[in-house]
């Protein structure tokens, strides 16, 4: 048995792309799913309704991807030309109030900040490659600058979090197999479910069916939860960016959009770069941006949250974000994007096999 445990183990390990790909897929269908459940009722057939919702969900997507794309590929290239500036600025802007606390948590400690005057932002490499003037390296003797060590960190953190998406065929493999999971799943749930329930033993059948129900119904209304909120937070930020005249507002709400989610960590990881480039024209525009997004996601979690996720499952904070760290270490942008749902089906099932234990 130990044996045997141990091989499961280690073709899971093998396999944890492919698991968690798939795992990506059951979520997908549970959304699908519920459409399908409401086109039935209009007597759509399942087997055509499944496929007529996935293949109208891509359309979509295609058509904002292209009629939005020429404005996010401009807006693009100047984040990235204009992210560098914006850490110059900051670090200019740190050293000229002496350091303190802000350069302690921006790792310039008052040790590292050169006497003088703050000197001028210098081109870097990555500017000099846009401009195609090469430049050769320079010796810092006060170490090596903010955004240097920012963009070195950034390159890093690719190296650690996007190790599955390398591969532009992979991504293609992955999308396809999520998509087609989608359909097929939503055509017939109660297959694969009744399918499943065989492998376990005859008294244990309707407990652990009752467990999947509510584990399904769980995640479907939080993976549509999840999708409006996307929506929502994408528009609305894009809109407040606009507003506040922010450099590549568009790709900045799309960002935003994207990253929602992923609860917790994904609207701190977006506002990040909005800040930034907040600096290219002002600290006080960065200030505006920072108030910004805070009160976007004050008004997210007390007013839209709570409206869509009515009696949904409540996940304690500091638990997510351990769970969302250790994913995201362990399986790299898959585990991130699947701590979250896997962390509610495992409370479920905990919860429920815990009251029927004290019940």
């Amino acid at each position: 048995m130990i044996v045997g445990i141990a091989l499961v183990l280690l073709l899971l390990w093998h396999a944890r792309t492919l698991v968690l790909t798939v795992f990506l897929g059951v979520l997908f269908a549970l959304a699908v799913s519920a459409g399908v459940d409401r086109l039935q009722h209009w007597r759509v057939p399942r087997g055509l309704a499944a496929p007529l919702i996935v293949i109208l969900f891509v359309g979509l997507l295609g058509g904002f991807g292209t009629w939005i794309g020429p404005t996010v590929r401009e807006q693009t290239i100047e984040l990235r030309t204009k992210l560098p500036e914006a850490l110059g600025k900051l670090e200019l802007w740190v050293r000229s109030r002496g350091g303190g606390i802000i350069a302690t948590i921006t790792g310039l400690s008052e040790e590292s900040l050169p006497k003088g005057p703050p000197p001028n932002v210098a081109p870097t490499a990555l500017d000099s490659a846009a401009a195609g003037v090469p430049t050769p390296p320079a010796a810092d003797p006060a170490g090596p600058s903010l955004r240097d060590r920012l963009l070195a960190q950034l390159g890093g953190v690719g190296r650690y979090f996007l190790p599955v998406i390398s591969s532009t065929l992979a991504v293609m493999a992955g999308i396809v197999l999520v998509l087609f999971l989608a359909i097929y799943l939503a055509i017939d749930p109660s297959i694969y479910r009744r399918g499943l329930l065989r492998l376990l033993p005859r008294r244990s059948r309707p407990k652990t069916d009752e467990v999947l129900g509510a584990i399904a119904g769980t995640l479907r209304k939080w993976l549509v939860t999840q999708l409006i909120a996307m929506v929502v937070i994408g528009s609305v930020t894009t809109a407040v960016l606009l507003a506040l005249k922010v450099r590549a507002a568009i790709p900045l709400g799309i960002l935003a959009g994207l990253l929602e989610f992923v609860p917790t960590l994904g609207p701190t990881l977006s506002a990040l770069p909005a800040i930034a480039m907040g600096f290219v024209d002002s600290p006080q525009k960065a200030l505006a941006v920072t108030i910004a997004y805070v009160g976007i996601q004050f008004l997210e979690n007390h007013l839209l949250i709570p409206i869509l996720m009515k009696q949904g499952i409540d996940l304690p904070p500091a638990l997510t974000i351990v769970m969302q760290a250790l994913m995201a270490i362990v399986f790299g942008i898959l585990g991130l994007l699947v701590a979250v749902p896997l962390l509610a089906t495992i409370m479920i099932a905990v919860r429920m096999a815990t009251a029927e234990d004290t019940g």
